[in-house]
């Protein structure tokens, strides 16, 4: 527990709370704990536990000060006592990463937590024990610095968000059933980018405003097996093929979510000339856009319509026979104002095929989407001026999943930010080859957190919010 005697405020810069030395090494220790929690069940839960020890040894002020309650075998509850009365926030991150290879190319091996010319490699660096990391730095040099927040401040860590686990699910559903209804809720998503869109140019910080929902379907077929030498119509692999080949890009129509307009409402301002027209017009257009960055394809159509992508495909035992039975796994990225039941239905029209089976396996809806103004989001881009000064704060829609959906249900305030510095090269090394991280983007995560630790507002007399 926080002592009430400490101050509740801290200098106006964040960067004149004291930083501690060696912020690189200690994430290059945590990236040498594999918490792969794919491999859960061969490995058990020794390296989670393990890491959860070192979290105590690296920061023994954070461990002091703050209770930890341990939520499920793999989520950390961590509750950091306000001076004032008010809704809480809530910082989240998760300590599980994805499995990686070093035979897949890396340049140093994904697990050694190696640091050259000051840069941080290895699996988690920037998804998620780099965030993870900045949050405990911020929180562990205020202690030292003797500041209490005027809000209670919850940190809420996963290890198993990469497996779609029920570690944060369940912390969510733990404070709602108490009675906890957070102020703001800040998770890994966008980061500080060059030149995020084509017309756009300098550094943005995209803070996700909302995200897309998730589904996985599975197309299955049957039919006649026998020897491959004398085949017989349309095999089942046939009818899984078509049938993926129907569901191409355009088996979603195109539509603009209203964080994307604001999006480019907010890059407009920065624009000029014919840029800037552009941008206006399509923000002020959201057909318009939707057209537009449903031709430009990658990730701009990605922001504008749901996607669809087969995954895995399976059928056969030999090269020689005809299997009787085909199958294929979709990944299917949903976007606001559509349903899992909605896509399943489409999928469904498209395939036009009654020999084919469509299922659902598992699937969440979209989030609804956060306001991109008023107290919590002006919090956010305050404290994203105070560490990245030159970065225009710009909501967006996160195309991938996080554990913030959990809380999306029930609390109205709930944004996706890494405030780390990523390039392209880095985007793509998440669940890839050669994630690294620089440390003096981590030293500006921190100050961040530090930002916006003090920098919270007190409630008003007669409020909770």
């Amino acid at each position: 527990m926080a002592d009430p005697s400490r101050p509740s405020s801290a200098p106006a810069d964040a960067r004149a709370v004291p930083r501690r030395d060696g912020i690189g090494e200690r994430l290059a220790e945590m990236i040498r704990i594999p918490t792969v929690s794919a491999h859960l069940d061969a490995t058990g839960h020794e390296p989670f536990e393990t890491f959860v020890a070192l979290l105590r040894e690296l920061y023994p002020l954070v461990h002091t000060h703050l209770s930890l309650e341990r939520i499920t075998d793999l989520g950390l509850l961590y509750r950091w006592a306000g001076t004032g009365v008010g809704d809480p926030i809530v910082l989240m991150a998760h300590y599980d990463v994805v499995p990686a290879d070093a035979e897949d190319g890396w340049t140093h091996p994904p697990f050694s937590g190696r640091i050259v010319d000051g840069w941080v490699h290895g699996r988690g660096a920037l998804d998620d024990k780099g965030p993870l990391l900045v949050v405990l730095e911020a929180v562990e040099d205020l202690l030292a610095a003797g500041f209490a927040p005027t809000r209670d401040v919850y940190l809420s860590f996963g290890g198993n968000e990469e497996t779609f686990g029920d570690a944060a699910r369940t912390i969510a559903a733990t404070l709602r059933e108490r009675g906890v209804t957070p102020w703001l809720v800040i998770d890994e998503g966008g980061a500080v980018v060059d030149a995020p869109l084509p017309l756009v140019r300098g550094r943005a910080a995209m803070i996700g405003v909302g995200e897309k929902g998730i589904a996985t379907f599975r197309l299955e077929a049957r039919g006649d097996g026998g020897h491959a030498s004398a085949p017989r119509g349309v095999t089942a692999v046939g009818r899984i093929a078509r049938a993926v080949e129907r569901l191409n890009a355009g088996t979603f129509r195109p539509r603009t979510p209203v964080s994307i307009a604001r999006m480019l409402g907010a890059f407009a301002q920065r624009a000029q000339g014919p840029a800037r027209l552009a941008l206006r017009l399509l923000a002020a257009a959201p057909p318009l856009t939707a057209r537009v960055f449903a031709l430009a394809g990658g990730e701009p159509a990605a922001l504008v319509r749901t996607t669809i992508a087969a995954t895995m495909l399976d059928g056969g035992s030999a090269s020689n026979v005809l299997p009787a039975r085909a199958s294929a796994t979709l990944n299917v990225r949903i976007l606001p104002g559509e349903t899992v039941e909605g896509a399943l239905a489409r999928i469904r029209r498209r395939v036009r095929d009654p020999k084919v089976a469509v299922t659902l396996v598992e699937g969440s809806d979209p989030s609804p989407e956060s306001p991109a103004s008023g107290g919590p989001y002006d919090a956010v881009t305050s404290a994203v001026r105070a560490a990245y000064p030159d970065a225009l704060p710009a909501p967006y829609l996160m195309m991938q999943a996080s554990d913030a959906r959990h809380f999306h249900r029930f609390s109205p305030a709930v944004y996706r930010f890494a405030p780390l510095e990523m390039s392209a090269a880095q985007r793509a090394s998440i669940h890839g080859v050669d994630e690294r991280v620089e440390i003096s983007s981590l030293e500006r995560g921190r100050d961040f957190h530090v930002a916006l630790l003090t920098g919270l507002p007190a409630a008003q007399p007669g409020s909770i919010r």
